[in-house]
């Protein structure tokens, strides 16, 4: 039976049939993984961060001025040869994967796995994402942007 509201108790299944607890200790373990995962989360989502602000970081000279034609030979081909946006690509899908399966594990509607995925992240926000926050602020004169 799936619970629709939040319960707490050391019998939860988690993700898949075969992720389910019935000890406490496996509960235990179940929270550490949830834990965990949310720390690596939050450590990916810097290193994705700190890897597109290195990617995109032009040199003065490549940056294009507003008489730049927009099919400017030197931009034409960037786009799609540049293979720091196929790793900035991988990134971001390890990433939202690993994101999307912390938000089904909150879905269990378990009070401990929530509270462990909450801390999780938290706690891996202040061990990795807050330190040097103002160097990876991105400058874009573009209000719309």
């Amino acid at each position: 039976m799936m619970h629709m509201t939040f319960y707490w108790g050391r019998k939860v299944t988690l993700l898949i049939d075969s992720w389910k607890t019935d000890s406490w200790t496996g509960y235990a373990l179940t929270l550490l993984a949830c834990f965990l995962f949310s720390l690596f989360y939050q450590y990916m989502e810097d290193r994705r961060v700190r890897f597109k602000v290195l990617a995109t970081s032009k040199k003065p000279s490549s940056i294009p001025s507003i008489d730049t034609p927009l099919l400017h030979p030197r931009l034409a081909g960037s786009r799609w040869s540049n293979p720091a946006r196929y790793a900035a690509a991988t990134l971001f899908f390890v990433n939202s994967s690993i994101g999307y399966l912390l938000m089904l594990a909150v879905m269990s509607f378990n009070g401990g796995v929530f509270l462990a995925i909450v801390l999780g992240l938290s706690f891996g926000y202040l061990l990795f994402r807050i330190v040097e926050e103002e160097i990876l602020a991105v400058e874009n004169p573009c209000a719309c942007a």
